[in-house]
């Protein structure tokens, strides 16, 4: 499971860098004050792009701990800028970075137990990433790109996928 977790995150992430990276730089082209970007929605009920990116490194994380069978890191949630939305980035790919592929040996049987709040969800750690992990970090990743999309800032397939 280590090779199809990981390093999957971690290049995603990176991925996701390069986006903010881009939103960044047409923020100081066009002159438009980063919080606009920074708290846009998709749709009003929907989180912004911080919490958006956030939970990306929320999943990515928690992920990578839980099916290394050890305590998720703990992150604070105060990132008010681009800069500190790609800090938190770096952070978890230098946590998943630490994982070694001998602690995920046994990851696909472990069970995986998630609070939700007033119940529990039980899956085993490949239920886990492929059914919720996986999925709700690329939803996040694939929103915050939307907004930024959305908004004008330049980005193709090629930039998602971290290829560009």
């Amino acid at each position: 499971m280590f090779e199809t977790s990981v390093p999957v995150l971690i290049h995603h992430m990176k991925a996701l860098t390069a986006i903010l990276e881009k939103a960044e730089a047409h923020c100081e082209a066009k002159k438009i004050d980063p919080s606009a970007l920074l708290n846009f929605r998709l749709f009003p009920d929907m989180y912004p792009l911080i919490r958006q990116v956030t939970l990306v490194s929320d999943f990515a994380k928690g992920a990578g701990a839980r099916l290394a069978g050890i305590a998720v890191p703990s992150y604070a949630d105060e990132e008010k800028s681009f800069a500190d939305l790609k800090a938190r980035l770096a952070k978890t790919i230098d946590f998943l970075g630490t994982l070694k592929p001998d602690q995920l040996a046994d990851a696909a049987t472990r069970q995986v137990v998630l609070k939700v709040g007033d119940g529990e969800m039980t899956f085993s750690g490949a239920s886990y990433f492929s059914y919720f992990a996986l999925p709700n970090f690329y939803f996040h990743a694939a929103t915050a790109y939307g907004i930024l999309r959305h908004n004008g800032v330049e980005l193709g397939k090629r930039d998602f996928m971290g290829r560009a």
